[in-house]
């Protein structure tokens, strides 16, 4: 369950990207009312059901709260406590394949950072 989650994920997950991307970027700050769950899906093309397994989560995460009647929003503390797990998340399944990658491509970390710097 990541912000960096890619195309081969579920679309629930991607959808929770999505949703943790904005979180992180600040587009959803603390006391924001999230999109309803009919124009998050109408927005990106979803079913209901999907946006709805996806708000759950973050729900479950303890990073927004359903105020009944009136929407979901992001709770206070929500983009650090989203920003620990997302950083945990890339060393544990990100990072071990980019150094492999890296290594079995023979890549020199020095020139890949250089290019990246540039």
């Amino acid at each position: 369950m990541t912000a960096l989650s890619n195309e081969d994920s579920p679309v629930y997950l991607r959808l929770r990207g999505e949703i943790a991307t904005g979180i992180l970027r600040g587009a959803y700050r603390a006391g924001d009312q999230l999109p309803s769950v009919r124009a998050f899906a109408a927005e990106h093309g979803a079913n209901p059901l999907t946006v709805a397994k996806a708000y759950q989560s973050f729900q479950d995460d303890g990073y927004v709260e359903v105020r009944r009647g009136v929407g979901m929003f992001v709770l206070p503390g929500a983009a650090e406590k989203l920003l620990n797990a997302e950083r945990e998340t890339f060393h544990r399944l990100h990072w071990p394949r980019i150094v492999e990658a890296v290594n079995l491509l023979g890549l020199d970390w020095d020139e890949l950072l250089e290019r990246e710097r540039a």
